[in-house]
């Protein structure tokens, strides 16, 4: 049977079209281009792609997630439901979180300015950035030039007589050659004109000591040369516009990952890819639905045109930078799991969908194996642990959890299955850390009574993963649930349903279950345990850390004395610890200004060693023993 579906997008358009009585309305909104958050791929797991069918009838079991009202009042999860006739499904904002969530906004508000002046200093300090931010390393600069008149008796022509101007004017350098790009060339006898043969150019070094004009401008005029960074994460994309010459972020930004309608885990992703059609989906869905839109936001808040970008630098996961491009990634996912590549190479903006300046450089972070990415090369760059004496802990909470290890003579890394419940996934009232999450929380141990800080001091919608990590510290801190995750106490915040299974209210209509609590021990148990793997396999004591670096956006930090009660970290000193923020875009913005840095971060890349911490026997034995709050072995944290 065929049936016509329309999608009404609330705030947003209709979109009609015809589906098989074998397809769900999940299947029906991804070949509609329709944003439904689905993070388990639609098995049902979740619960966060609700709509709401308003005419018509429709297949579809009660689920958990739909209350008895709700269900009579017409909300469906999209993936557990069928059309029967002709209907009608009214799609509400927040099940297209991850696209109506984009934000723009000024650095001097958001909580990595300092983040960015650090690293900053670095650069100076590693001779990547000039001493007055002015940068001498980026390989791209402004040059004025007055290439004079033609004239009857010097009639050369007009790119031909700027190559040879610039090539004087260049000449204490060596100059091999000098090109124009077509964008550039288009311009020219224009600009050349209406400035009276003299102008500025945009001009980018190349290999061998050749130079290209990328662009040209009025003389007189000194154009921002922007440089773009990016971080693709598995659950969120975060951006920054950047001034190439001072290193001065103009625009920060970041918004959901598109692709979270095909799963929350790159494995499902990768599955996804596979089907006729799928890779070009998820190349879309990360590029137009969330990297594009993103830029374009950065872009209007500066001022600054797109055609303006000479440069972007782009850090990811191994597998989010293979659907990026576009590029076969099943191999990823199965042994001996080996990508199709770790170093991208020379490629252009343009050829990644990526509407910039059209000669635009894309560098891409190098990864070191399949589940190690440039995100941790870059974000080992950005901690600076590569150059430290003492030894680090570098731990990345993202939806895969990865780990280095070592000091400036050694550096190992490994990876762990954490899952997305740092980033928001997994949890029924999960999300980004963005207005409306909850990043901290403290409990009342006599009255059960919550106080919360909320990202945008607005209403409390749902827990990042600093929120989440703090308020279950402080459920198990007081009694409230036990070692299990299992709810032991009654009162007016705690509910059962009829199996028996708890949730504690948070605030109106903000809940966590048990099956969260769960999700959340197996993310922790997954982080503990690989870091004693991993020491464990390098013969090394916990004692033996001497400083911890957290980064991930989980919000604005980690209350390290509640992640170590519940058994996420060791029980170290807590002036070890140290949250540094998302050092995979940090990495990628010192990639963006500084070609000395991308080349510092592909030598990080190659000297990682890889650990496969399932070919060590111990390692599911420490999992499950770690998959308890906090831990099977309570002398771990006393």
């Amino acid at each position: 049977m065929i049936s016509n579906v329309l999608f009404r997008v609330e705030g947003g358009a209709e979109t009609e079209l015809e589906i098989s009585a074998n397809e769900s309305l999940l299947d029906a909104a991804k070949k509609a281009g329709i944003a439904i958050d689905a993070p388990c791929s639609g098995n049902g797991a979740c619960g966060k792609c609700r709509v709401k069918v308003i005419e018509g009838k429709v297949e579809s079991e009660n689920q958990r997630f739909i209350s008895p009202d709700d269900y009579a009042d017409g909300w469906r999860l999209a993936c557990a439901s069928r059309a029967e006739s002709d209907v009608a499904v009214l799609v509400p904002a927040a099940a297209g979180a991850y696209k109506n969530r984009i934000k723009v906004t000024e650095l001097q508000t958001v909580r990595d300015k300092a983040a960015f002046e650090r690293l900053r200093g670095e650069l100076r300090d590693m001779g990547y950035l000039g001493s007055a931010l002015g940068t001498q390393d980026s390989g791209i600069e402004l040059l004025s030039i007055d290439i004079g008149q033609p004239s009857p008796d010097d009639p050369l022509a007009d790119r031909e007589r700027l190559v040879r101007y610039i090539a004087e004017k260049l000449r204490s350098r060596s100059v091999g050659t000098v090109d124009l790009s077509l964008y550039a060339l288009r311009k020219l006898p224009r600009i050349l004109r209406e400035s009276r043969f003299a102008c500025t150019c945009v001009l980018r070094e190349e290999t061998g000591g050749e130079y290209r004009v990328l662009d040209l401008f009025p003389a007189g005029e000194a154009p921002v040369m922007a440089g773009l960074a990016i971080d693709i994460g598995t659950t969120t994309v975060a951006a920054v516009l950047v001034d190439i010459q001072t290193g001065e972020v103009l625009a920060a930004g970041s918004g959901g990952n598109g692709q979270i309608r095909y799963g929350a885990d790159v494995i499902n992703r990768i599955i996804e890819s596979t089907r006729p059609g799928g890779l070009e989906r998820l190349r879309k869905a990360i590029s137009e639905d969330s990297v594009i839109p993103l830029v374009r936001g950065l872009c209007d808040s500066a001022g600054v045109p797109l055609e303006q970008i000479y440069r972007a630098a782009i850090a990811a996961n191994t597998t989010m930078t293979h659907l990026f491009l576009g590029v076969y990634a099943d191999n990823i996912r199965l042994e001996p799991y080996v990508p199709a590549f770790f170093q991208a190479g020379r490629l252009r903006c343009v050829d990644a969908g990526l509407a910039v300046h059209p000669d635009a450089e894309l560098i891409m972070a190098p990864a070191v194996g399949s589940y190690v990415g440039g995100d941790i090369s870059a974000g080992v760059f950005s901690s600076m642990i590569f150059k430290k004496k003492t030894y680090s802990l570098f731990i990345d909470l993202g939806t895969n959890g990865e780990l280095v290890f070592g000091n400036d003579e050694f550096l190992i890394s490994c990876a762990c299955s954490a899952g997305p419940a740092f980033e928001g996934g997994d949890i029924s009232c999960g999300m980004r850390a963005t207005d409306g999450a909850v990043e901290a929380c403290r409990i009342d141990e006599a009255t059960m009574e919550p106080t919360l800080t909320v990202i945008g001091n607005g209403k409390p919608v749902g827990l990042c993963g600093s929120g989440l990590i703090d308020i279950i510290g402080e459920l198990f801190r007081c009694g409230i649930i036990n070692a299990r995750g299992k709810f032991v106490r009654e009162g007016k915040r705690i509910h059962r349903d009829e199996y028996g299974m708890g949730t504690y209210t948070i605030a109106q209509n903000l809940l966590i279950t048990e099956g969260d609590i769960d999700n959340f021990i197996r993310a922790k148990g997954a982080i503990f345990s690989a870091i004693r793997t991993m020491l464990a396999m390098l013969d090394f004591s916990m004692e033996a850390i001497e400083e911890v670096y957290i980064s991930g956006g989980i919000g604005s930090g980690i209350n390290v004395e509640g992640a170590i009660r519940i058994g996420m970290l060791p029980k170290l000193p807590s002036e070890r610890y140290h949250y540094i923020g998302n050092t995979s875009l940090y990495g990628a913005y010192a990639m963006a200004v500084s070609c000395g840095a991308a080349g510092r971060i592909a030598e990080i890349a190659q000297g990682l060693t890889y650990l496969e911490l399932s070919a060590h026997a111990s390692y599911m034995d420490e999992f499950i023993a770690a998959c308890f709050l906090p831990h099977t072995n309570g002398a771990l944290f006393t």
